[in-house]
């Protein structure tokens, strides 16, 4: 999929939270021209990535651990827990960490989940950082799923991740859906996690309001 918003026409980015290095989530000419473009941005990225960041000219950045925050005049940011993997090669699997984010700001809390398969700690990030505004969760890459069921949620695990994440929230967070429809990496149709996940999305009750499935360069003002 081309990029759906010309590089010279991005806003002024002022934040980049990163969750792991994987070369669809980390890819080294983007974040050089990011970093040059962009030098006063503060970078926020999983333990013993910053080496990495900054052979990429990135200036200004901050490694946090899994429940660990950074605390800002303007906003806060804390790491959570993610089931997946880091490599760049052959030899240096799991040697910088992976994670989600929960980022706080303007009385909006949002969770993002990183690259993640289904695991226990939904609920206690829930518990800890929540309640959210808006999760971002991802539903695609996870065909054949005796393979990538470690690594990547399908749609019936994202919906899953939800309701932890839901339960007992006074209002519903919207669900914005990623990891779908960029790069073809695994087995199912590209088009279909959205469909599936819409699907039983309605099936579990929650209202297509809250289902935020974009399209590719959509925005929206929450």
């Amino acid at each position: 999929m081309p990029p759906a918003l010309d590089f010279e026409a991005l806003p002024e980015i002022d934040l980049v939270l990163l969750s792991h290095n994987h070369y669809d989530h980390l890819d080294a000419p983007t974040v050089r021209r990011i970093a040059e473009r962009f030098p006063r941005a503060s970078w926020i990225c999983p333990m013993r990535l910053g080496r990495t960041l900054r052979s990429l000219g990135v200036r200004y950045l901050v490694e946090r651990d899994w429940w660990q925050s950074i605390e800002t005049p303007d906003f806060s940011v804390t790491g959570t827990p993610a089931q997946h993997f880091s490599a760049r090669g052959l030899r240096d699997r799991g040697d910088t960490l992976w994670c989600g984010w929960v980022l706080e700001t303007d009385g909006v809390r949002v969770f993002f989940a990183g690259d993640t398969a289904l695991h226990p700690e939904f609920g206690e990030i829930r518990s800890r950082l929540g309640p959210f505004d808006l999760v971002l969760l991802p539903i695609g890459a996870y065909e054949p799923r005796w393979f990538m069921r470690t690594v990547h949620m399908n749609p019936e695990d994202a919906l899953e991740a939800y309701r932890a994440l839901a339960k007992d929230s006074d209002s519903l967070p919207a669900c914005l859906t990623l990891h779908w429809g960029t790069f073809r990496l695994t087995d199912e149709p590209v088009d279909e996690p959205p469909k599936r996940f819409a699907q039983r999305w309605r099936e579990s009750g929650y209202p297509d309001s809250a289902n935020w499935t974009f399209a590719h360069g959509e925005t929206r003002q929450f």
